[in-house]
């Protein structure tokens, strides 16, 4: 049998597994501080939520959907994006909830889709939703929070990138004038939207084709034809990111890949990475999309972070990605009456928050030192018939061996310094 995982998907071990644990932490930490409680939907739902609200033409739909039929016939799809589930849940429950709803999520999405790097067919989501909200107080605090994150990474080669997409009242009116404009440059366009571009024009203008970006330049802007209150809206936006102390670039062919986005679209990118895996992640506002579900007007502003691209920029720029706080104790016994003790005393350490832990058998001591090593251990407590006699500890930091003796009920003190406590609870769906 192949070990290796399925093309597009990762197996996320230590030390992996605990750089986007870590990410799970701070981006939980982060939407907290802002007053976003945690959400969760299934991991698949009924196809005509993605069908009805991403739009048929939209390339999710099209080509990046899983979709499957149930035992009894019903068409399923693995979640895709995290908007429409989390607003479909929201209608169902409107009235138990505040106003304005701002929630977060961290699961996985799944797209159809050529894997590279940085980007994988089930990846990992920060998402964050604000609904109930028309001012563009909203959208400037939802791309603040964004750059909050990348920044206390440690992140610098990063830039927000930001648009309007107008609404329903002016993009009717630009979307026949681009279409005109895509139809007398049809033979510069890529074979993908040379026949396509009827159908979905905004798409063109997010094209990475050399040969569409070179036609999206010539383009028709959509902020030179927006009216008055989308006007006001960037403006308002703008003014909200200033406040935010936030710099931005005007970015003309900035889009959204969904039918349901209006007005405000914005990205952030990093030159660093290449273009396809430029964008670190988007969002925008989607006033419209609740009226597709059949509810009433709920405006709503968020974004999607896929944190697999945020471990990549770190990569990219030389910093180390954090990781949950690793064992602090393992607790090192040396004979029976030694090994004995080192599990009562990795339980007194766990009893005040003091990660710790001990071989399950008694096993000599450069065998028991090795395994705390592979641990990860900050220290090993090593407890013989010496330590016995004394009532101390041996407490041995492994990184440089360097090591003292401690009272036995000193240990917890001694590493209290080095931040010990666990990780806590896991956050949503983990890897």
């Amino acid at each position: 049998m192949d070990l290796r995982p399925a093309r597009g998907t990762l197996d996320l071990l230590p030390p992996q597994g605990s750089r986007m644990r870590a990410l799970y932490d701070r981006a939980s930490a982060l939407a907290r501080l802002h007053g976003y409680r945690y959400v969760e939907t299934p991991g698949f739902e009924i196809t005509e939520l993605f069908s009805a609200t991403s739009g048929e033409t939209s390339d999710v739909v099209t080509k990046e959907m899983y979709t499957f039929d149930d035992r009894k016939g019903r068409s399923l799809t693995l979640r895709p994006e995290g908007t429409a589930p989390v607003m479909r849940a929201y209608l169902g429950a409107m009235q138990e909830q505040p106003s304005p709803f701002k929630a977060y999520y961290l699961t996985r999405m799944y797209r159809y889709s050529r894997p590279q790097e940085g980007r994988y067919r089930e990846h990992r989501q920060f998402g964050i939703e604000v609904f109930g909200a028309e001012a563009p107080g909203a959208d400037a605090e939802v791309i603040a929070m964004g750059d909050a994150f990348l920044r206390g990474l440690g992140l610098t080669r990063i830039e927000l990138q930001l648009n309007s997409i107008g609404d329903e009242v002016c993009r009717p009116a630009y979307r026949d004038e681009l279409v005109a404009f895509l139809r007398a440059n049809r033979d510069r366009l890529s074979d993908e939207h040379r026949d396509r571009f009827v159908d979905n024009p905004l798409r063109v203008l997010d094209c990475k084709d050399d040969a569409c970006r070179a036609v999206a330049a010539e383009a028709p802007r959509i902020t030179d034809r927006l009216c008055d209150p989308c006007r006001a809206h960037l403006e308002g936006v703008q003014s909200g990111l200033k406040d935010a102390g936030l710099s931005w670039t005007l970015e003309p062919t900035l889009v959204r890949g969904l039918d349901y986005y209006t007005r405000t679209a914005f990205e952030f990118v990093s030159p660093g990475l290449s273009p396809q895996q430029a964008t670190l992640f988007g969002g925008g506002r989607y006033d419209g999309l609740a009226e597709v579900l059949g509810g009433p007007h709920v405006p709503g502003v968020g974004f999607g972070m896929g944190l697999e691209r945020v471990l990549l920029a770190l990569e990219q720029e030389g910093i180390d990605a954090p990781e949950e706080p690793g064992l602090a104790v393992f607790v090192v016994g040396v004979g029976e009456a030694g090994h004995a003790r080192a599990h009562d005393l990795v339980r007194e350490l766990r009893a005040v928050g003091v990660a710790a832990d001990a071989a399950f058998e008694d096993r000599p001591l450069k065998a028991q030192l090795k395994m705390a090593d592979r641990a990860g251990a900050t220290y090993a407590a090593i407890v013989g018939e010496r330590e016995l006699e004394a009532s101390t500890v041996t407490l041995r930091r492994l990184s440089d061996g360097d090591q003292h003796e401690v009272a036995a009920d000193g240990v917890a003190s001694a590493v209290a310094a080095v931040g010990s406590a666990p990780g806590g609870a896991p956050a949503g769906e983990t890897g």
